[in-house]
């Protein structure tokens, strides 16, 4: 998946403060990346919306963590 050109987003729990120590997201092409901010180089990893939707929901419907596939 390219991402190249996406428009990332630093995660809202990140804190600032400097603290470099968060994910960013970017969608694209029907995708989201989640990526590592201090490894902007790297690979992200990439989800379908609905994966994503379900990730983002586990920790308020109480899972306490993300839903395996």
């Amino acid at each position: 998946m390219d991402f190249t050109g996406a428009r990332w987003q630093k995660s809202s729990r990140s804190g600032g403060g400097g603290n470099d120590a968060c994910v960013e997201i970017a969608f694209a092409d029907s995708v989201v990346g989640v990526r590592d901010s201090k490894d902007r180089g790297g690979a992200p990893l990439v989800f379908s919306p609905a994966a994503w939707q379900r990730f983002r929901r586990a920790p308020e419907a109480g899972s306490g963590a993300a839903p395996r596939h």
